[in-house]
């Protein structure tokens, strides 16, 4: 099972790229979320990729399915437990930043969901129904790169932890403060920010 790997950019195409590892070259098939991340790299560069194996009775040729993060490769995993989405589906869905989609999950906002490329209103209510209470720490990442929805995930556990271990938060009221916060902000980078929004909404209040 290959879950991770790094190697050189051999070949890039409209949704796919090819890895050179040890003289061996893997192809990986990319979300459009991941491909625009690859925009400026170019043949011969370094790049490393998170990766979704599957290989099924039905499907016996293995296909490999490539992230930035690993938490992308998690929502993918949730995303393809929805009926109807399989692995190579949800490669094409994914055309839109992971916290918009858990977002309109969330909100149940099929109309969003629908902007997903092969996603009509019958699946988005699929996807709504099947999801549902399972995406906040998806939401919770901010920002289109991998750098920033790792920064944003970092800080978002940290201020989780003061919240309900030393501010006696109740886990599930931390997590939907800290939620409201970054949808009102988008540009916190920082815990100081990120602390300062969350009050800023219990002040409001």
């Amino acid at each position: 099972m290959i879950n991770y790997i790094e190697g050189k950019l051999l070949k890039k195409e409209e949704e796919r790229i090819t890895i050179l590892v040890n003289q061996i070259g893997y192809e990986i098939l990319l979300p459009a979320i991941v491909m625009d991340t690859l925009k400026t790299k170019t043949e011969g560069e370094e790049i490393s990729l998170y990766i979704y194996y599957h290989q099924t009775e039905r499907q016996p040729k293995p296909v490999l399915i490539g992230f930035n993060l690993e938490i992308e490769k998690e929502f993918f995993q949730y995303f393809i437990s929805v009926e109807a989405i399989g692995p190579l589906k949800a490669v094409k869905a994914l055309n839109i930043p992971v916290r918009e989609i858990a977002s309109a999950i969330e909100s149940k906002d099929a109309a969003k969901l629908k902007q997903l490329k092969g996603i009509g209103t019958r699946t988005a209510q699929k996807i709504i129904a099947s999801l549902k209470g399972k995406m906040d720490k998806f939401v919770l990442t901010a920002g289109d790169g991998p750098e920033e929805i790792q920064i944003v995930e970092d800080i978002s556990k940290q201020m989780l932890n003061v919240l309900v271990s030393q501010l006696g938060h109740k886990t599930n009221d931390a997590k939907r403060m800290i939620d409201e916060a970054v949808k009102r902000n988008r540009t916190i980078s920082t815990f100081e920010e990120l602390f300062e929004e969350v009050y800023r909404g219990v002040d409001n209040k």
